[in-house]
């Protein structure tokens, strides 16, 4: 038997240059799943993304998605992918399994935590305050740079990871600091004078919906490893349960050791796996 991708729409073409399409995985001429790939953004468009690869049921556990997976490699290579992201839920062992097997490696870990009931006690002369006009620009281009760095890669150059940063944060932040749903912090001394900053918003994780989302934090410099990233991560679900949340998502860089301790520290689970895979 082979099995086969076949167009299950006409390829979509943005305004922006991305394109996708919905694609049938057939076993000769029988349908047996579907998925989607898309590329990933203008600025990324060499980086193609395989998202909701489904197999039907009956036809699971016969190496369906693991052929499939590698016909959709096909299919991006041919739209000029040297690059493919996928996402795979923390509690699909299968799915990721599959993704090791085929040469992704995990970049990152989209993370959520189960609020309590009342606000975390802060440590002892802990403050914070709304973060002004200029900060927020010092901030903003601070960044853009930093998450740029994280973009960058093979088929990514340093100009298109810049200017794919600037987009998903203007695309975020439409009206900066007072982007409705958006709150930005600066945690400080006694005496003034500021410690690190806290960004937290909202999205729409899969399977949980939309949550308030800690987008960045940081601590300055010169004031690392005195517990001031956790303060901050305290902040963060006041924050939340001040809007009403019992769910605080956050997204941890898989080579972050230090983040990762902290927040598996405060509580956090994995909810979605990011990957990638470099195609030859």
């Amino acid at each position: 038997m082979t099995t086969t991708l076949r167009p299950a729409q006409p390829l979509q073409r943005n305004s922006d240059g991305t394109r996708s399409r919905v694609y049938e995985v057939r076993v000769n001429s029988r349908r047996v799943g579907s998925v989607e790939l898309a590329t990933r953004s203008a600025a990324q468009p060499r980086t193609g993304v395989i998202g909701a690869l489904w197999i039907d049921e009956p036809d699971r556990r016969r190496g369906r998605a693991t052929v499939a997976a590698l016909a959709a490699e096909e299919v991006l290579r041919s739209w000029g992918c040297t690059g493919i992201a996928v996402s795979v839920p923390a509690d699909a062992g299968p799915a990721l399994r599959m993704a090791e097997t085929l040469g992704y490696q995990v970049t990152g870990r989209v993370q959520v935590k189960e609020l309590p009931e009342l606000p975390p006690a802060l440590p002892p002369g802990a403050a914070s305050r709304p973060m002004t006009g200029p900060e927020y620009d010092a901030w903003q281009e601070r960044a853009v740079v930093e998450y740029s760095r994280h973009l960058a890669g093979p088929g990514v150059t340093a100009e298109q990871a810049l200017a794919a940063s600037r987009g998903e944060h203007a695309e975020l932040l439409p009206a900066g600091r007072d982007t409705p749903g958006t709150a930005f912090f600066v945690l400080h001394a006694p005496d003034g004078t500021p410690l690190g900053t806290l960004w937290v918003g909202e999205r729409d994780l899969p399977g949980v919906g939309p949550v308030p989302y800690v987008w960045d934090v940081e601590v300055a410099a010169e004031h690392r490893g005195r517990g001031h990233g956790r303060t901050l991560m305290l902040l963060a679900e006041h924050a939340a349960l001040a809007a009403g949340a019992r769910l605080l998502g956050l997204h941890v860089h898989e080579d972050n050791t230090p983040a990762r301790r902290l927040y598996t520290s405060l509580g956090y689970r994995d909810s979605t796996v990011n990957a990638r895979k470099e195609l030859i």
